[in-house]
Formats: C-alpha cells, sequence, structure tokens
C-alpha cells in the first residue's frame, strides 16, 4: 500500500512505447505520409532498435488505426478517406460537447484560467505567423479543453483523434485560417465559458467543427479543387478530402 508522500520509483516507458511516440509524431507531422510503407529494417536501423520492440510499437499504431496491415504486404500509414474526415470530426465534436457540458457544470473558474494561459499560446504562435506552431497550439487548446472536463475517459479517446486530427491539418496548411481569424474563433469560446453561456458555447463548438471540414473540403467555397503549389501528396489527399460531404 502506498504511503502518501512516500518517494516511488519513477515508472519509465518501455522502448516499444518510446518507439510508439516517434512513429505517431513522424505521422502526426507527416514525415510518414498516408499511404507509405513501413519496413522493418530501415525503420529499425534509423531507430536504432531492434526488431522486437519496433513490431510491439508498430502494433498498437495499429491498433490505434494511425496504421494498416496488408497480408503479404506488410504496414502501411492509414490513408484517411472522405468518411474518415467526417468521422474524425464528428467524433471530436460529440467529445468537445460532453467536455463543454461538464466544464459548465463544474469548476468553470479553473477551466477558465486553464484555457485562457493555452490560448495565450496561441496568440503567440499567430504572431509568428508559423503555421505548424499554430497546428500544434490550436490542438493544445483543444487537449486542454478535454482536460478541463475532468473525466479522464475523454481524455483517452480524443488522444487518437488529435493525431488523426494533425494529419488532416498538416494537409490543409495552405488553406489554414488567417492567425487573427483562428485566435478569435477560440477567445469566443474562452469568452462563452467566462460568461457562462453554455448554448452559446455549444454552438460555437459546433461551428468550429464544421467550418474546419468545410476549410478542407473546399478551401475556396466554389467546389473546385484546393490551390495548386502543394506537395504531390498534399494534392492526392487534398482530391480525397474535398469530396467529402459536410456533416449535419
Amino acid at each position: 500500500m502506498s504511503i502518501p508522500g512516500q518517494l516511488e520509483p519513477v515508472p519509465r516507458k518501455s522502448t516499444a512505447a518510446v518507439i510508439a511516440d516517434q512513429l505517431r509524431s513522424a505521422i502526426m507531422y507527416g514525415a510518414l505520409t498516408p499511404g507509405d510503407q513501413l519496413g522493418e529494417t530501415d525503420l529499425a536501423g534509423q531507430l536504432g532498435v531492434s526488431r522486437g520492440p519496433l513490431r510491439e510499437a508498430m502494433q498498437r499504431l495499429v491498433q490505434e488505426g494511425l496504421l494498416r496491415s496488408e497480408r503479404h504486404r506488410g504496414l502501411f500509414v492509414r490513408e484517411l478517406t472522405a468518411e474518415d474526415v467526417r468521422d474524425i470530426y464528428v467524433s471530436r465534436l460529440a467529445i468537445e460537447r460532453a467536455a463543454c457540458e461538464l466544464i459548465m457544470r463544474g469548476n468553470r473558474g479553473e477551466a477558465l484560467a486553464r484555457l485562457t494561459a493555452v490560448l495565450q499560446d496561441l496568440v503567440r504562435a499567430a504572431d509568428s505567423r508559423d503555421r505548424v506552431a499554430m497546428s500544434d497550439a490550436d490542438q493544445a487548446f483543444h487537449q486542454a479543453l478535454v482536460s478541463c472536463s475532468g473525466n479522464s475517459r475523454l481524455e483517452r479517446m480524443t488522444q487518437t483523434l488529435l493525431v488523426e486530427t494533425r494529419m488532416c491539418l498538416t494537409v490543409m496548411q495552405e488553406v489554414y485560417p488567417e492567425p487573427t481569424e483562428l485566435v478569435e474563433e477560440h477567445q469566443k469560446l474562452v469568452d462563452a465559458i467566462a460568461d457562462g453561456d453554455e448554448k452559446l458555447l455549444l454552438h460555437l463548438i459546433e461551428s468550429h467543427m464544421l467550418e474546419t471540414v468545410a476549410r478542407i473540403n473546399d478551401p475556396d467555397g466554389t467546389g473546385r479543387p484546393p490551390p495548386a503549389g502543394r506537395g504531390r501528396t498534399a494534392e492526392r489527399h487534398a482530391t480525397v478530402l474535398r469530396n467529402a460531404q459536410p456533416f449535419a
């Protein structure tokens, strides 16, 4: 039985967990792009690890839905179809709506303090106009929003969804909202919490998700493909993503 205040060994991550973190990050930031095949020999050499923990790490990502296995071919980074993108944001909306409701019924002051601090990170990222930093700060805000609900299950559910979301954001870098617009969207969420306006908060979080899907599917509002000038991977995925239908 643990005694309060007693020093205990600090848990250390297994090698497989560390490898999984690196692979997950590579997928999030586009170093490993959708459709890429993961070769055990090459990856083991790059990471300086044996194949045992590497296989365990890759199987974790298969279970998370970030990798897919093809019989007799190997493992591949999962490609996000139009339906996948829609499902990701439908799922996020369900989780974040629930989180918002819990926040408004719980310690709203503490949530407001935490989210205000995270919002400042987003403001700094927006000031830098660094799209990667903005995407990271954007996700950190939503992760904090769910965390503020105090529901650990909602937090666990949102982890994989945020990795998949980051894959979407990597594709949509060229159509990412303007820095001032991004900050304003999130400031409105914080203001609604500060004002205790649950109805407005739920409306804003739904609009936020819907508008993000619209940016991915139809960035110029014309129904035409996103503008040229992106890499081949982004173009390939933009062609798929733009066909997704907005959800109700």
